[in-house]
């Protein structure tokens, strides 16, 4: 009899954590569309506006470690509600950074933010690995991965149908042009005032619910399921050796360092490749909404297909569907690329669970500083965008829209991802 995916005893356990995956989701996607907006708003080129990513998931490459570190000499509990902590901190510093309107002082509070989102992501993933078999270890946490989207859609949602909609800077003439550049400095100071305190309210409120989660699952007794605690000679360091001679691991960090940088620079610049052929903000956000549709539908299919197909093999095809995809974006342009552009999603929907467990698999004590170094490779959303930003900002590249030419960035990292997928592939046929 195989094992189950969730046992009996871990359900409602399960059920708390998974709700954790929805929370960082909803922030992941609703500052995704911050980086076109305080682009506008602050009279920002797109490169100084990625910085907003560079905030976002620089918290998790600072924090992750810490996080790890916290987490082996506690316990998986109380780093939980740690991070959950620095989430609700961070969000409600929103407020001071739209009474003072400073750019600077939103991309500190988006730091802060992703520390508790850093603790919360290197905590809950080896958790809910942890919760059952190791048999069904990759496919319970691409189960509890699958609930990720859902809080992504519903920061979307919010994003196009209350943030974007209702910026005054996104005023648009006859023509179709906005009219924002064009006005007065007393115009512009009032528009500026008015849209900063519409992207704050989404964080406050956030922030309430978030300080709900946290009393919830501090009051509600949680399984222990680490290992016993370290002998004194398996210190930290001696751990950190041991991953760093696992080739599968080790190479797992890289691979998701490349699939995050791939996916936040999908998400990120879906609305300038969108408005690049004429299609505004608020409606660009829309074709957001239906990729993480596509991205949700198909990580649900894609945790059932593993129950009959290698997660390793899974991983190969999809890395090949989205370089397919990319390429589309890159030299097809128009309404045929941007649908290339959201379809993408559908191949990178198992990529970032599975390249997780595949990874994590069998380094049992090892796993809690090993989760760390995979959110840490979520850096890679960081970097990216930015350098992304700075091929947009050209205009245009060789006889490519440099929008379409800068998504050859995504391209190359889901190559490196196939490449993983393939020497996974190898070693387990060897083993």
């Amino acid at each position: 009899m195989k094992p189950k995916v969730v046992e009996k005893k871990y359900i409602f356990p399960f059920i708390l954590i998974t709700s954790l995956f929805a929370l960082w989701g909803f922030a992941n996607d609703i500052t995704n569309p911050l980086v076109a907006a305080f682009q506008t708003i602050m009279e920002l080129p797109a490169k100084q506006a990625s910085l907003v990513q560079l905030a976002f998931y620089g918290g998790y490459g600072t924090m992750a470690i810490p996080a790890a570190l916290f987490i082996r000499k506690y316990s998986y509990k109380k780093g939980i509600l740690l991070g959950l902590a620095l989430y609700a901190i961070g969000a409600f510093l929103f407020i001071p950074a739209a009474a003072f309107e400073e750019f600077t002082f939103f991309l500190l509070s988006l730091y802060i933010l992703t520390f508790g989102l850093a603790f919360l992501e290197t905590t809950a993933n080896p958790y809910v690995i942890s919760m059952g078999d190791e048999e069904t270890s990759t496919r319970r946490l691409n189960l509890a991965q699958s609930f990720n989207p859902m809080g992504s859609l519903m920061g979307m949602f919010i994003a196009s149908n209350y943030v974007l909609t209702s910026l005054k800077s996104e005023a648009r003439d006859s023509a179709g042009n906005l009219v924002f550049s064009t006005l007065s400095e007393v115009e512009k100071a009032a528009i500026r005032t008015h849209d900063l305190s519409i992207i704050r309210n989404p964080y406050v409120i956030i922030g309430a619910i978030v300080v709900l989660v946290f009393i919830i699952i501090a009051i509600t007794k949680m399984p222990n399921t680490q290992l016993s605690k370290k002998k004194s000679d398996d210190s930290a360091r001696a751990c950190a050796k041991r991953l760093f001679k696992n080739h599968n691991y080790r190479e797992g960090v890289i691979a998701q360092f490349f699939y995050v940088a791939a996916q936040i620079m999908c998400w990120t610049f879906i609305i300038q490749y969108a408005e690049n052929i004429g299609i505004p903000k608020a409606i660009g956000q829309r074709y957001n909404i239906l990729a993480m549709v596509l991205f949700l539908s198909s990580r649900f299919i894609a945790t059932y297909l593993m129950k009959y197909i290698k997660p390793s093999l899974m991983l190969v095809v999809f890395a090949v569907g989205a370089t397919l995809t990319t390429s589309g974006v890159i030299f097809i342009g128009g309404m045929t690329g941007l649908y290339c552009l959201v379809a993408t999603s559908i191949f990178m929907s198992l990529m970032f669970p599975t390249i997780y467990g595949i990874a994590l698999k069998g380094l049992r004590e090892d796993s809690t500083l090993g989760a760390a170094g995979l959110v840490m490779a979520i850096v890679g959303g960081a970097l990216m965008p930015p350098l992304q930003g700075t091929i947009i900002d050209l205009g245009t590249v060789a006889w490519l829209p440099a929008v379409n030419a800068s998504f050859i960035l995504p391209f190359t990292c889901f190559v490196a991802i196939f490449i993983y997928g393939k020497r996974t592939l190898r070693r387990e046929a060897m083993n």
